[in-house]
């Protein structure tokens, strides 16, 4: 009876494996740590900000508009959290990079700001964390490029024959990926219209 059992079992795990179950197993794992490697990349981004603000307002303390800004959107992505277990959700992954965007936005304000403050861009601790914040930035590009290959080559597996079988035999799901902040605006043609070009001054000899 054990050895009839041991079989059915070799059996079954034989036939998980020949239907991609380990595959799509490795591939969400891969997912989830591309993932991690996003969110560390943001939160050192966000570890930044505290000490980017303080300084520019040493410098800068009437551009308070701009350093609110700032605090608030950091506030925002605080409290915007996306755990692997919200990868499949989204609506969830659309209002963390919308946070994420906002903050974006609002630290690209404030590096235009410190450009009206020679002693500000002169200060060895702001150039520090400027050169931090972009660095961080390069490595943020680099971390959502990893997850969006990470997400595609996971869609792709679940949705191919006969790894879709086994995906839908244990509730695997197509994940949401990032999408461009600005698709609609990239995707539109630009207009070109040579014929309000002002024709070029004439030029005496």
């Amino acid at each position: 009876m054990k050895l009839l059992r041991a079989l059915a079992l070799l059996l079954v795990v034989a036939g998980l494996s020949g239907c991609g179950y380990n595959a799509i197993q490795r591939q969400d794992e891969a997912v989830k740590a591309a993932w991690s490697e996003v969110l560390n990349q943001y939160q050192r981004r966000a570890d930044l900000v505290p000490n980017l603000v303080n300084t520019v307002k040493g410098y800068a303390q009437h551009e308070e508009k701009v350093l609110t800004e700032v605090t608030n959107a950091r506030a925002k992505v605080g409290s915007t959290q996306l755990s692997t277990d919200d990868l499949n959700n989204p609506e969830k992954l659309k209002q963390f990079q919308a946070a994420q965007g906002e903050l974006s936005s609002a630290l690209s304000r404030l590096m235009v700001v410190s450009e009206n403050y020679p002693q500000l861009k002169a200060d060895g601790l702001f150039q520090n964390l400027q050169a931090q914040l972009e660095g961080t930035e390069n490595r943020i590009t680099v971390a959502r490029n990893r997850y969006v290959q990470s997400v595609q080559e996971y869609n792709s597996m679940i949705r191919t024959f006969p790894n879709n079988l086994t995906a839908k035999m244990f509730g695997y799901q197509v994940k949401p990926n990032f999408s461009v902040d600005n698709e609609k605006a990239i995707s539109t043609a630009p207009t070109v219209d040579f014929g309000n070009t002002p024709a070029p001054a004439s030029t005496a000899h």
